[in-house]
């Protein structure tokens, strides 16, 4: 197993420059944000959808069309807006009178990283339209079933501050996305930074350093990490105690109204091996799975009137869970 191990090891170690050009070049736009970056790869790594929640003005937009000239795939970005239609998204079906048939015309879901903006904006049959292209990879137009290219990869933007005109997402499609990140604001040195390099007129040039072939092989490293029998009841663990606190020995059961679905022990798992993938190491620590946990946790848990009213968040009710959880 050890040389197992070692041999990922050095996989990784040979992806290593790729992916620090990766984070070189986005820094070249987006100053700090380390986390929001981190997770977006982890997203390409581990094939999830990513979800990112911030107030206006925070880089997620630019972030995610950095990424993609970075990774030098397709991009499209779609903006969602309340009479917004699936055949938007999808394509449809055309006539051609000279030739008396149907010809389809391709929506831009048919591209490889899909930037969906204020997804909250976009009514139910446009959600359902696009949930069928994020869990199965897949888009049906008429009677036809077209598969989607690989990568495929959607980060979608919600503003949680502007409510009106919005529609909020169903929790079977809250469910599909790998990762919910919360972007916060920039600290002093940040805001300063970004202030003096977005006064210039000129741009900085984001150069591709990985494609999609790359993204593939990294895949492959990640599939291959190790993570020991004990990380994976740990994992099991930590989404069991959201269902049934009490027989983790905590009292926190009123505060939850639905626990985690065992997507979100799928996806700690494959999120805390890319999440190793980008520390340079061949297995997977708990360190790594704590790390990833609030991403991963905060939009599967529904809390309780009970909760609300004590203003609690979900992240407050995960961290309760891995203080209380024991680390193998």
């Amino acid at each position: 197993m050890k040389a197992n191990v070692q041999e990922v090891t050095e996989r990784i170690a040979t992806m290593g420059p790729m992916v620090q050009d990766v984070f070189a070049e986005i820094g070249k736009v987006i100053i700090g944000q380390r986390h929001m970056i981190e997770r977006l790869l982890v997203g390409i790594l581990a094939d999830g959808h990513v979800l990112l929640e911030g107030v206006p003005g925070l880089a997620k937009t630019t972030a995610v069309k950095c990424l993609a000239k970075t990774i030098h795939t397709r991009f499209q970005r779609i903006q969602f807006t309340p009479d917004l239609l699936p055949a938007d998204l999808v394509g449809t079906q055309i006539y051609r009178p000279r030739e008396g048939d149907f010809v389809v015309k391709k929506g831009p879901l048919f591209s490889n990283i899909i930037l969906a903006d204020e997804i909250n904006r976009a009514p139910a049959k446009v959600q359902s339209a696009l949930l069928e292209a994020m869990q199965e990879k897949q888009v049906t137009i008429g009677q036809e079933t077209f598969l989607l290219e690989e990568p495929f990869m959607v980060l979608a933007t919600q503003n949680p501050i502007d409510q009106e005109g919005t529609y909020p997402l169903p929790e079977a499609q809250v469910d599909r996305f790998m990762l919910k990140l919360l972007i916060q604001y920039p600290n002093r040195e940040e805001e300063l930074a970004i202030m003096n390099a977005q006064a210039r007129t000129r741009k900085p040039e984001i150069r591709p350093v990985m494609d999609p072939s790359r993204i593939r092989e990294a895949r492959d490293i990640v599939d291959s990490i190790y993570i020991d029998d004990k990380i994976q009841g740990y994992i099991v663990d930590i989404v069991l105690a959201t269902r049934d606190p009490k027989a983790y020995g905590m009292d926190i059961g009123n505060l939850i109204q639905y626990g985690a679905s065992p997507r979100a022990s799928i996806y700690l798992n494959q999120a805390a091996k890319a999440y190793a993938f980008l520390q340079a190491r061949g297995y997977v620590t708990p360190q790594d799975v704590k790390n990833m946990a609030p991403d991963v946790l905060r939009h599967r848990i529904i809390l309780s009137y009970e909760a609300e009213a004590e203003d609690l968040t979900t992240d407050d009710v995960v961290a309760r869970i891995l203080e209380r959880i024991e680390v193998p």
